[in-house]
């Protein structure tokens, strides 16, 4: 499932970060545009992202879908 998010601080970043750790299912996040994609476990890797525009989550782990607020594919 693809989920645009806005990440505002780097705490909300490292709250990414943590939950794409706690799964075995693949996290990656990917800029608008698709020309940037990184897994979301790599701190070096988020960094090269420009949050200053929405972001994709592309995952299928329901842990991590449910905690940023995703239920049955629409966003809460």
């Amino acid at each position: 499932m693809i989920v645009p998010i806005r990440i505002d601080s780097i705490q909300e970043l490292y709250k990414l970060q943590q939950l794409a750790c706690k799964v075995d299912e693949p996290v990656y996040v990917h800029s608008p545009d698709g020309s940037i994609m990184v897994d979301a476990r790599s701190s070096l890797g988020l960094f090269t992202l420009d949050f200053t525009k929405p972001v994709n989550v592309v995952t299928d782990s329901a842990y991590v879908l449910r905690k940023l607020g995703v239920h049955a594919g629409v966003r809460a």
